[in-house]
Order: C-alpha cells, then structure tokens, then sequence
C-alpha cells in the first residue's frame, strides 16, 4: 500500500527526528513512518504502510494496548496530551523488545490521526536515566524488570554470572534465570514485594538458586529495590553469587561436626577419669588408712612418715581428678535465666559464715544487678572469689572484701576487690591457667582449679575476666557479663 501523502514539511521534521516514528489511522493502521523507525521494526517502509500497529505488538500486551490506544478518542472534552505506556513490540525478525510508547492524539475537521512515538527502553535507560552508568560499574549482577517480570535491562556482570548475552535476556521473563523448582516461591515472594514495595532482601537464610545458560544452578542472595522512571515502576534486582560463602560455610559445618564430636569424645575422657580413675583412688587411700591404723605399732616413725605422703599424694591426685570432671562439666545443660546477683551473693556468704567469722572477714555488698546468667555457674563464680579473698588474706590486717557492680557500655561489670597479699604484675595473666599456682601447698591450699573455673564461666557468657593487683596491698577481680538486647 503506497503512502498518503504529507506536507514536506512534516516529513522532513519526522525524518530529522533521532526517534522512531509511526503515524495511524483512529482504527491503528499505520500511513506513515520514518527512517528510525524502519530501523526498529528491522522492517521496510512499505512493509509498515497500511500494517495496523497491532500486529507488532506483543501478543501478550493485545488487550492493555487496545484499551490504552481506543481510551485517547473515547472522551471528546478530553484535551489532547501525550499519553505513555510501557511494553514489548515484536520486531519484523520477530525478536520481541521493551518499548516506551507515546500516544500522540491529532484532530482535525477531516479526521482524527494517532502520531506514535516509540523508544526502545533499554537504549533510553542508557541515555537518560543515571542507575544505567551506576549498575554497570557496580561488581555484583544487576537485573531491571517491569511489573509484569520482563527484563528490561542487564549488567556486565549478569552476562558473566548467567552466560547470556544481553540480547537473549532482554524482553525475556525472569524466570528463564529461576530454577523450576523454585519458581513458585519466587512468584509468592513478587507478589509479597509489589504489596508493599520496599527493599528487600531474598535468600538469606534459605537456599536460593540461579540457574545458568548451560542449565548449571548457582546459590544466590537476591536484593530487590523497587525504582520509578518517567512514570513507570520497575524492580531493580541485585544479584550475588554466594557460591565462596556456601563452600565456607559447607566447611565450617563440617568443621563443627567434627569439634563437637571431639568435644562428644573428651566429655567421655573425663567421665572415665572422674570416676573409673577416682575409684582405685579412693581404694588406695583406704588400703593406707587401714594399713596404718592396723600396723602402726609394728611401723618405724619413718615407715608412717613414708605412708602419711603417699597418702597425701594420692588425695591431692585425687583432687585433681575431680577438679578436671568439674571443670569440664562447666555449663553443661546450663540455661540462661533472669538471675539476681545480690541474691546468689548473699546465699554465697551465708554458705561461707564459719570461715568469714573464723577469719574475722568484713563483707561489704552494694546493690549489684539482675540480668540473663547462668545462675549455678555464676554462684560458684563468686563463692571462688570470696573464698580467693578470704584464703590469700595479709598475716597483718584483717580481711576486707567489697563486691559491686555498675552498668557499662554494653553490659555490666562486677567488681570483688579484696586487701590481701596482693599478685606480682608478672602473674597475673598465670592465675586463670588450670592447675598453675603461684605459692606453695604448705603456704596455702588448693589445686589452681579456681581461678580457671571463674575464667571459664565467664567465657560461657561470651565476658571478659581480669586482674588489677598490688603486692602486700590488695587485688581487683573484674568481669564483664554483656547484656543482649
């Protein structure tokens, strides 16, 4: 069909235009175009004359194409204005691309003309739009697609991640980069984020998958921003390829597994060690005991001397023994609970009357806090730190034992200062080692267990355990407990 004939003019300006062009009838056929839009449709111009702009449409856009081109005639008052919408046309090659239309309503006495402007949005993206030059720097996968799920635009970086070429993504659903098996609950989450459009992160915490051009899945965590452009809604998804992560976390699985059967096997360790190692213990010290209290007439003040330290050193054994099972039953099955420290320090004291009063002890107590703890290991906690103060206590002075609290950035810190005989600067990292003692055990007793439970307890809950000290003057227990929100 040959073209109607234009006023020079007119197709000269429409020519000139560095945009495609399409001039209809009110019924959508076309009568006129210019060279760019040749260019778009990959179409001669007398295979576009008398064509209805219809039929490049994309089918699935028939229906909102029909009602938005017949909606600019309906209301005669309505004055004529450009009307837009966003869509996909079917190129003459059939390749379907995104578009922006522009309806351009003309009336005359004569008849009523349509002038149609149409840009390719993926070019116009590029050229006016600021996101473009920002996604195709940025070094994680960009993909933009309308509200339908048409990709509308692509970086750099998802051609590499995918293995398309823009081309073959473009105009295409997003699905083609979902697995199908995963397709339902990507839909479930769209329609989640078109209800209440904000970013949004998918993926975390779940496996989320990618699938490639050659069919292979890649693990993904998926950012969904929702972006207006000229009027229209668009999703900017940002795509990272968590495939490093998933191998570390694979590893650090494999390595906890690994640690909590160590952990599994050395409980066992020393289950067997407190109590198939203390019975024979315990047996040895009888047989002693017996031997003595039976013999003693028929032995020498040497032989009893001998008896009495091998005696001496199979208890200290066995001590030790049961030093370690304790220790190493140290917040087994513990529970986090609402614990009151002033009441757990008061029943602490009331359990250590006899030595306080022995030992001619004051025990001063602000008010102290009440948080989370594991309250059995928090009692023994300080029942060590009082009984530490009371033990090292100076030959010159009485005891004086002042236990307070205050609230810190984070959590809170405790404090028990004592003024006893104080620790050399140079041991005072040592004193929270198991079984390091820093005096003899003719001077003071004990197995160094102590001061490593209360290091140990504080561990537990994720503190910090340390010392401030001055010879023949006193020392300052501090610890941290931090409080979660």
């Amino acid at each position: 069909m040959n073209e109607k004939p234009y006023n020079v003019d007119f197709r000269l300006s429409a020519e000139a235009m560095p945009k495609a062009f399409v001039l209809t009838d009110q019924n959508g056929s076309i009568t006129f175009t210019n060279g760019q839009a040749e260019k778009l449709f990959l179409c001669k111009r007398n295979e576009l004359i008398g064509k209805n702009i219809q039929t490049f449409i994309s089918e699935k856009y028939h229906l909102i194409f029909s009602s938005f081109f017949s909606h600019i005639f309906n209301d005669k008052d309505v004055i004529p204005n450009t009307h837009t919408q966003r869509l996909f046309i079917s190129k003459c090659n059939g390749k379907e691309v995104p578009v922006k239309i522009e309806l351009n309503p003309l009336r005359s006495r004569k008849n009523s003309m349509v002038l149609i402007k149409i840009i390719e949005t993926d070019e116009e993206w590029k050229a006016n739009h600021p996101l473009h030059w920002i996604v195709e720097s940025a070094p994680n996968s960009f993909i933009l697609v309308d509200y339908s799920g048409q990709i509308v635009m692509v970086n750099k970086q998802t051609e590499r991640l995918f293995g398309y070429t823009r081309g073959e993504l473009i105009g295409k659903h997003m699905d083609i980069l979902i697995p199908e098996r995963l397709r339902a609950y990507h839909k479930k989450a769209s329609r989640e984020f078109y209800t209440n459009a904000q970013v949004r992160q998918m993926g975390v915490g779940r496996d989320l998958f990618g699938v490639k051009k050659d069919k292979t899945e890649v693990p993904v965590e998926i950012g969904l921003n929702p972006v207006k452009n000229n009027g229209a809604y668009y999703v900017l998804a940002s795509i990272i390829d968590i495939t490093e992560r998933k191998k570390i976390e694979d590893e650090l699985r494999l390595y906890t597994s690994r640690l909590e059967n160590k952990n599994s096997e050395l409980e066992q360790f020393t289950y067997i060690a407190s109590h198939d190692l203390r019975e024979p213990l315990n047996s040895i010290i009888s047989l002693i005991e017996l031997f003595i209290e039976n013999k003693s007439q028929e032995l020498g003040t040497d032989a009893l001397h001998q008896l009495a330290y091998i005696n001496d050193s199979v208890s200290r054994m066995r001590n030790l023994v049961t030093g370690l099972s304790d220790y190493a039953r140290l917040g087994k099955n513990a529970e986090i609970e609402r614990v009151d420290f002033n009441k757990v320090v008061e029943e602490v004291i009331s359990d250590l009357k006899k030595i306080v009063a022995d030992s001619k002890a004051k025990i001063t107590v602000e008010e102290l806090a009440v948080i989370p703890a594991m309250q059995i290991e928090i009692r023994l906690l300080f029942q060590n730190l009082i009984s530490n103060a009371l033990k090292y206590k100076s030959p010159n002075r009485d005891p004086e034992i002042k236990i307070s609290a205050q609230k810190v950035k984070g959590g809170w810190q405790f404090a028990v200062s004592d003024n006893g005989i104080g620790i050399p600067y140079d041991q005072k990292d040592k004193i929270f080692i198991l079984f390091q003692r820093l005096h003899g055990r003719n001077e003071y007793g004990g197995i160094g267990l102590g001061l490593a439970h209360c290091k140990k307890i504080i561990d537990l809950h994720d503190g910090k355990i340390w010392v401030e000290s001055e010879l023949n003057r006193g020392s300052i227990f501090y610890f941290f407990i931090p409080i979660n929100n």
